[in-house]
């Protein structure tokens, strides 16, 4: 059995943070420019979820899976929610985004939104059980194929709307 801890991106996890890039997307972002954003950016916060591992080099933990959201004033845009091919289906995109929510939450965050492909049915199911909906559509976002991008928005929930007001006093 597998375990995954998820805990905030440091600087010696940007090699797995880019082998996992490099596994999910057919355009993955330069190591350099997820180095700058996930160590550099003031407005971002990302996550990596560790996995125990006896083949890995760092002591036995790899990471199998990242996250990052930009925070700007009240509105956490989620930039990637990757998951390494082989980690998949183990319940590590839910850990990260439900703690990627709360570490933006944190930040100021009250509202969500992201862009996903509009085929990647399992992306869009995930964000739609934690609360996201499918409010348009970008035409031909995605440079490797010309797909069109789903752009979807989490509103805070009424449960979380009342305890922010509670936490204001």
């Amino acid at each position: 059995m597998n375990w995954f801890k998820i805990r905030r991106a440091r600087p010696e996890d940007i090699d797995g943070m880019y082998r996992v890039e490099r596994a999910c997307f057919p355009l993955p972002w330069s190591r350099d420019d997820l180095k700058k954003d996930a160590t550099e950016n003031i407005l971002a916060v990302y996550l990596v979820a560790e996995a125990a591992s006896g083949s890995a080099g760092n002591g036995g933990n790899e990471i199998a899976g990242y996250a990052g959201v930009w925070v700007v004033l009240d509105e956490g845009h989620i930039t990637n929610v990757a998951v390494h091919p082989d980690r998949r289906r183990q319940g590590v995109a839910a850990m990260l985004l439900l703690q990627l929510l709360e570490a933006a939450r944190e930040k100021g965050a009250e509202r969500f939104t992201l862009e996903v492909k509009r085929t990647n049915e399992a992306a869009i199911s995930l964000y739609e059980r934690y609360g996201f909906r499918i409010t348009d559509y970008r035409k031909g976002y995605y440079r490797e194929d010309g797909e069109d991008a789903a752009i979807m928005w989490r509103e805070p929930r009424e449960n979380e709307k009342r305890e922010a007001k509670k936490n204001e006093i």
